[in-house]
């Protein structure tokens, strides 16, 4: 029999208050609490914070607090990925990013999601989709990327956008939902 931990990961239906996966919850928030907190002329102990919430995180991140995570350890980080003030990764699956993408403020990055029929979501249980971007992804502030997407390497995604579906790479894409504008030059 499966761990509510094991169906999470597998994103299978869930129950997030399962007491391992409530601990983590915990241990990521006063860690979260602890990196909000810290100061930019306490390089040293934001660096332990960071490499204790994101283990998972390749050198060079840059990310300005306030940053809020479910859990830290399903967060994949390339190198050099940059997270401006204010932005949410609800981490309940694994969400991929590449290098140096770009995130602006606000951005919000769902994995968890919700049984669509009432009957199901009444009892509780959830379950999650991962997501993956690509490297050299610039994602505008305020916008939101839903469960299950992928973005491609290159690409732009407008502020205040919500990515319901996969967003291919080196194109400009805006709005809700969020759809291609137009192609981008590679070498831009």
């Amino acid at each position: 029999m499966k761990t509510e931990k094991e169906k999470m990961l597998a994103g299978e239906l869930y129950n997030a208050l399962d007491p391992t996966l409530s601990a983590e919850r915990l241990k990521a928030r006063l860690l979260i609490k602890a990196l909000n907190d810290s100061r930019e002329d306490e390089p040293e102990e934001r660096s332990r914070i960071l490499k204790e919430l994101l283990p998972n995180a390749a050198e060079g991140l840059w990310l300005q607090p306030p940053f809020y995570c479910d859990y830290g350890y399903n967060i994949k980080l390339g190198r050099n990925v940059f997270f401006n003030f204010n932005c949410v990764i609800l981490d309940v699956m694994q969400v991929t990013i590449g290098s140096r993408t770009l995130f602006g403020p606000n951005v919000q990055i769902y994995t968890a999601t919700h049984p669509v029929n009432y009957k199901e979501r009444a009892s509780g249980l959830e379950y999650a989709k991962p997501i993956t971007i690509g490297e050299d992804v610039w994602v505008g502030g305020s916008a939101v990327i839903c469960p299950g997407v992928s973005i491609g390497d290159r690409t732009v995604i407008g502020a205040g956008s919500v990515v319901t579906k996969d967003i291919p790479a080196d194109v400009f894409a805006a709005g809700n939902p969020c759809k291609v504008i137009r192609p981008l030059e590679k070498d831009q």
